[in-house]
C-alpha cells in the first residue's frame, strides 16, 4: 500500500535553535498513527508543516504521490488535511452550526437551515447531543473539542491531525471520541494522532512513532511494544513512572470550607491538612474548577463560610485570596495561567511587583533574583529569562505559572490539571515539585482528570458530583471504580 503522506528529509530552523533535522515519515490511508515525544520533541512544528502554517528550510512533502516544497494553508485544506489544535480555532460569538460550516456557501445567501441540518445530522451520527444554535461561548470546553471534530467530518477530511484531543475530555467523552476515531478509520481516513497519554495510545493507535529533539527515532507496530519501551525512546533514558509519595501530612488543618454555595456549585464543605494533598474528582461538569475559583476570589462565595488556620476570611478577589497564602495554578495555562506575549521575567514576578517595588518603581535587582531563584528551583529550560513565554515548550509554561504561584509566597496552592497537555518526563517534575512543597508544610489541592494522577498523588480524594459533594476517600480505600460511582451519582 502507497502512504497517503510522506514528509522527506523535513528540516526547520530558526535562528540559534534547530526545531526538525532531517525528518522522514510516511502516513498510510485508514490508519491511527500516534506521535511521541516530549515537548519540545518539534511536533507542533511537524503539523504547522503539514498544514501549510509555517515553511520548512529543506526537504518535500508528498500528498496523493503529489510533491511539494511546501504547503499552504490553502493547498492543504484542498488535499483534505484538517487539524484541530490544543487551542480551539472556533469563533464563540456565533453558533455551532455557523463554525461547522465556516468558509461553505449555500448558494447566494447564508442558509441557516442547511448549516443547521448538516450539523445535526453529525452529531446525530455520533449519538452527542449539542444544539448547533447554541452560541459556542455558551457550551462546555469539551463540547468545544466535538464541534472543531463536527469541523472536519463537514469538510470530509482525509488526512485528520489531531493534537492532545482527549485533554478537556471526560472518560465517557473519551469513549465517544474513540468510537468516533474508529468510524474515521473505517471510511479511509488518516488520523495522525498526538497525545502525551501513552495508555490512550495503545487503545486507539495502530502504530506510534516517537520523536525526540526534533528527530525521527523509531515507528513500532503498538500491538508489539510497550509502555516502558515507548518512554525509554522518548525521553532517551530509563525514567521512573512511580508516583513520588507524600508522607508529610499534619493533624493542622489549612484550610476549611463549610456550606460554600456560588458559581453553580452547592453546600460544599471539605477541609485539608498542613503538608496534604487531596485530591478533587469529578467529571467535566462536576463543579471542581467552579469551587477553585470560588476559593480564590474569582466568583463570589453566594454563602458558607472560609476558615485559614482556624482563622475565618472573606475572600472577595484574587488579591486577597494571595493576601491569604492561596495560589491558583489554573488548567488553561495560556488563557489564565500566564501572559504568553511577556518575558518569563515579567510573568514570574508580576504578581509579587508590589513587593518588588518602593515608591511604584521595581527593584530591577530584586526582580531578576526572584525570577532567577524560581527558573533553577522548577528548572526551567530557556535560553533568557527574556524570552517570550510563547516560545516555551507547554512544559516549560506550566512551570513558569507554578513560579508565578510560588513567588507570591502562598501555602495552600490549588493546582488544577497540573500536567495537562505536558509529556511524561515534565510530569514527573512537576509531581516531585508538589512533593517537595507538602514536604515544606504546604497545603496542596489537586484536580485532575487524570486518573492514575489522580490515585497515585493524592494522600485523600473529594468527589463532586453536579456542583455537590458526592463523597470522600481515604488512601486505604483508593479505587478508579469508586471513584467513578461516586462521581456518576445522583444526589
Amino acid at each position: 500500500m502507497k502512504p497517503i503522506l510522506s514528509l522527506k528529509n523535513i528540516t526547520k530552523r530558526y535562528p540559534g535553535v534547530v526545531d526538525l533535522k532531517d525528518f522522514s515519515i510516511d502516513f498510510y490511508p485508514g490508519e491511527v498513527h500516534a506521535l511521541l515525544g516530549e515537548n519540545g520533541a518539534g511536533k507542533s512544528t511537524l503539523i504547522k508543516i503539514i498544514s501549510g502554517a509555517i515553511k520548512p528550510n529543506e526537504g518535500s512533502i508528498v500528498v496523493f504521490d503529489q510533491e511539494y516544497n511546501h504547503m499552504t494553508p490553502h493547498i492543504s485544506k484542498e488535499l483534505g488535511i484538517e487539524v484541530i489544535y490544543q487551542e480551539f480555532n472556533l469563533i464563540d460569538c456565533v453558533s455551532v452550526a455557523e463554525n461547522i460550516c465556516l468558509g461553505e456557501t449555500f448558494g447566494r445567501f447564508v442558509d441557516y437551515k442547511k448549516m443547521y441540518n448538516r450539523s445535526l445530522s453529525i452529531f446525530n451520527k455520533f449519538n452527542i447531543a449539542i444544539d448547533p444554535n447554541e452560541l459556542v461561548r455558551n457550551i462546555s470546553t469539551s463540547h468545544q473539542q466535538i464541534v472543531e471534530i463536527a469541523k472536519a467530518v463537514s469538510r470530509q477530511a482525509k488526512i485528520l491531525i489531531m493534537d492532545e484531543p482527549t485533554a478537556p475530555l471526560s472518560v465517557s467523552e473519551v469513549d465517544s471520541l474513540f468510537t468516533i476515531i474508529n468510524s474515521f478509520k473505517k471510511e479511509g481516513v488518516t488520523v495522525i494522532y498526538i497525545s502525551h497519554r501513552i495508555d490512550e495510545i495503545f487503545r486507539i493507535a495502530d502504530k506510534v512513532s516517537v520523536m525526540r529533539d526534533g528527530k525521527y527515532v523509531d515507528t513500532l507496530q503498538t500491538l508489539s511494544t510497550s509502555r516502558k519501551e515507548l518512554i525509554s525512546l522518548m525521553v532517551g533514558r530509563s525514567l521512573s513512572e512511580n508516583y513520588p509519595k507524600n508522607n508529610n501530612v499534619t493533624n493542622e488543618i489549612a484550610l476549611e470550607a463549610k456550606g460554600l454555595y456560588g458559581n453553580g456549585d452547592e453546600d460544599i464543605s471539605f477541609h485539608i491538612h498542613k503538608g496534604e494533598i487531596l485530591g478533587v474528582a469529578g467529571l467535566v461538569g462536576a463543579g471542581r474548577t467552579e469551587l477553585a475559583r470560588l476559593l480564590y476570589g474569582v466568583e463570589q462565595i453566594e454563602k458558607g463560610q472560609v476558615f485559614i488556620y482556624g482563622k475565618e476570611v472573606n475572600i472577595k478577589s484574587p488579591k486577597q485570596a494571595i493576601k491569604y497564602g492561596i495560589g491558583l495554578i489554573p488548567e488553561d495555562r495560556k488563557a489564565q495561567g500566564c501572559f504568553l506575549d511577556n518575558t518569563i521575567k515579567w510573568n514570574i514576578s508580576i504578581a509579587s511587583i508590589k513587593a518588588l517595588s518602593k515608591h511604584f518603581i521595581v527593584n530591577r535587582k530584586k526582580e531578576d533574583e526572584l525570577s532567577k531563584k524560581y527558573q533553577d528551583r522548577l528548572q526551567i529550560k530557556t535560553p533568557s529569562l527574556e524570552q517570550k513565554v510563547n516560545n516555551l515548550s507547554g512544559g516549560n509554561q506550566q512551570k513558569v505559572v507554578v513560579a508565578k504561584t510560588l513567588a507570591t509566597n502562598s501555602n495552600i496552592l490549588i493546582f488544577d490539571e497540573p500536567t495537562r497537555g505536558i509529556d511524561v518526563g515534565a510530569k514527573q517534575e512537576i509531581y516531585k515539585l508538589m512533593v517537595e512543597l507538602a514536604t515544606e508544610g504546604n497545603a496542596i489541592i489537586m484536580i485532575t482528570s487524570d486518573m492514575e494522577e489522580l490515585l497515585g498523588m493524592s494522600n485523600r480524594i473529594i468527589v463532586l458530583s453536579e456542583g455537590r459533594l458526592a463523597g470522600e476517600i481515604q488512601s486505604k480505600n483508593f479505587s478508579q471504580n469508586l471513584v467513578l460511582e461516586l462521581a456518576s451519582s445522583e444526589l
